[in-house]
Order: structure tokens, then sequence, then C-alpha cells
């Protein structure tokens, strides 16, 4: 389980074509403290640590990426060069600054606007018809790994949801959202409540 609240930006490093994906991560980490079989949140997606290395401040780990993992994913994200927010995972007596995330990605966004709004920057995001019902303002959602708070949403005819958020100068610093641009997908995970809300007023129904 993770909270949303990113601690670190690592970068791909290298990416090996295996069974699976093989993915090196450097990260400003110790290397003495990610322990093998870790969860890491990598812009959203839990990843399990299979290697790591390094020395402290200078770390590295490694992850392997299924190829069910990359075609539920944004596309970008398992490339050399690609910047991930990361997150270990909560530990019992951890505060608990955003809201439960599992690390389940349910579904890839698009950034359809982006402009300032005072000090903040004003993201629109189009998400598929699937998570129309579990989007709602106020409520909470994880884009690329990062606990945000739903300022508007719109839906449209065509069965997508339009959903606004404000993007404060702290977070677009010591995350990887400070860097988004028109067009490009981002990682969505609804919020774990409104999953379980959801499934109750279907069978409600």
């Amino acid at each position: 389980m993770f909270t949303g609240i990113v601690t670190a930006i690592g970068t791909v490093e290298s990416v090996e074509q295996r069974g699976d994906l093989r993915l090196r991560i450097s990260c400003p980490w110790d290397p003495a403290k990610i322990a093998i079989g870790a969860s890491i949140a990598c812009s959203g997606v839990c990843l399990t640590v299979v290697e790591r290395g390094g020395e402290p401040g200078k770390a590295w780990f490694a992850v392997d990426v299924s190829a069910e993992t990359i075609a539920c994913t944004a596309s970008d994200k398992w490339r050399v060069g690609e910047r991930l927010n990361l997150e270990p995972a909560l530990k019992v007596g951890d505060e608990l600054g955003g809201h439960i995330v599992t690390g389940h990605v349910d579904a890839v966004g698009t950034i359809a606007h982006w402009e300032p709004e005072g000090d903040s920057m004003r993201v629109m995001i189009i998400a598929p018809r699937e998570l129309a019902p579990f989007i709602a303002p106020k409520g909470s959602i994880t884009v690329s790994g990062v606990s945000l708070t739903v300022n508007s949403v719109e839906d449209h005819a065509n069965g997508s949801v339009h959903f606004g958020l404000n993007i404060i100068p702290h977070t677009a610093e010591v995350t990887t959202l400070g860097e988004l641009a028109q067009g490009q997908e981002v990682n969505l995970e609804i919020d774990t409540v409104a999953r379980y809300l959801q499934r109750l007023e279907s069978l409600r129904g």
C-alpha cells in the first residue's frame, strides 16, 4: 500500500528485454535501505525490487515489468531516460499524508489542457468512460503516482470524463508533474473508497 506522496524522482538507466522487461532505475536513496522483494510505486505502478546497488545518494534498483503491466500503463514510462515518481511502500505507523493507494493502475489518461492559475498550474485530464463513476469533485485520484484532489468534473457525450486538478508549486517541483505537456499520457488510479461504493451501488441496483 502507498499514500501517493512521492519521496523521490528516479530515472530509467537501462531497459533489457528478457521474459519480462528488466528496468534499472537510479534514485537518491541509500541502497542499504532498499530491500530485495520490496514494493516501490514507480509513477503509480507497484513494482518489486529484484536487484539493488550503488551508494548512499546514488543508488539504483532493478524491477521486472510484465507485458500486462506495459499494456495497461502509460506507454512512455518504460524507456531509457524516463523520469519516474517514486514512493516506497507504506509502513505501519507512517503518516498517511495522501490517501490509500494500491499501485494498481486503473486506466491511462491524457493531458487535455495545461495553464497557469495563480502560482499553481491548472490541468485538465481526459479519462476513459469506465472511470466516470469513480471521479467526483473534491474526491481523490492518483495521477502518475501522485495523490491529488479533483476540482471539477465534466462528462462528455462520447462517455469520456474530463476532470480538473491544480498542481501547486511544491508538487510540480518534487514530482514529474511539473514536466507535463498537452497530449501526454498519465497513469490513473481511482480512490479505493469510490471503488467499493460503486460496487455496493451496483449490487443494490
